[in-house]
């Protein structure tokens, strides 16, 4: 199965993983070479939902990855703001 391998949405794996807050899946995607950066249709990355959700663990594996937290009109840093996330922008800063 490829590794970047999305659905009707654009939803990719590495996508559906972190919405879904299972990091386990998240490391090892990004293991097999995942696009870290692929959008969706709606603008969102991994690590946008990664934080929606509220999964540190995925959150920080990615951005050790050398995902972009400022990527796509509904970023990373923009759900920190939107949903009130403090404690989430504070990590993604460590890593900026």
């Amino acid at each position: 199965m490829p590794v970047n391998l999305t659905d009707g949405k654009g939803d990719s794996l590495l996508i559906l993983a972190a919405y879904n807050s299972q990091p386990e899946v998240v490391k090892a995607l990004i293991e097999r070479g995942a696009e870290l950066d692929q959008l969706n249709a709606r603008g969102q990355s991994a690590l946008t939902c990664a934080v929606f959700k509220q999964d540190e663990e995925s959150t920080r594996m990615l951005l050790e990855a050398g995902a972009d937290p400022k990527l796509g009109p509904q970023n990373a840093l923009a759900v920190t703001e939107m949903f009130d996330l403090p404690q989430f922008r504070a990590i993604i800063e460590e890593y900026l």
